[in-house]
């Protein structure tokens, strides 16, 4: 096999791709060892790690990758999900402030930063966030869905509906 960066990181896609996530993290290891400073490799590495299961992993590569490239809005994102899905809260909500600090329109940071107030079962600033990320995409399903479970959970079941309404429209467009 080649030892270039690149054409080990082409060759790790190709088997995760194909769900062999152990011979991919080696030629991702392998890579990283050949190009320390690639945030690219690293991030590849987390979502490998992440699309196996090992999370922990996955968390302790991205923030390599957020370090190297910290204005790279897919490896914040990436990284605020992977701390949320572990229950880190704290820890994606400061990534998701981060990225907001970086750009006030990004609509999935908004989504993510109001899953995580869910979460926390502060209803009112989830419900913030989902408006914030429609007002930024209307046409995003998973924040009306979120909005939605939210306003359920305030008992404002008038708007619960009025999001599934909006729902049924985006299914059938």
């Amino acid at each position: 096999m080649n030892e270039k960066p690149d054409v080990l990181n082409n060759h790790a896609i190709r088997l995760a791709a194909d769900g062999n996530f152990d011979d991919a993290i080696a030629c991702l290891k392998r890579a990283v060892m050949l190009d320390q400073n690639n945030y690219l490799l690293w991030y590849n590495m987390g979502i490998t790690y992440r699309d196996s299961g090992d999370l922990e992993s996955a968390q302790k590569a991205l923030e390599t990758a957020f370090r190297l490239n910290p204005d790279n809005m897919e490896v914040v994102e990436t990284l605020a999900y992977v701390c949320m899905i572990q229950k880190k809260l704290s820890d994606a909500e400061q990534v998701c402030e981060f990225g907001l600090s970086q750009n006030q329109l990004n609509p999935k940071m908004w989504n993510l930063l109001g899953i995580i107030n869910f979460q926390k079962e502060f209803y009112e600033d989830a419900s913030e966030c989902f408006e914030r990320a429609l007002s930024l995409n209307a046409f995003d399903g998973d924040a009306l869905y979120n909005l939605r479970d939210t306003y359920l959970e305030l008992g404002n079941n008038d708007a619960a509906a009025e999001c599934n309404r909006r729902l049924a429209e985006l299914a059938i467009k």
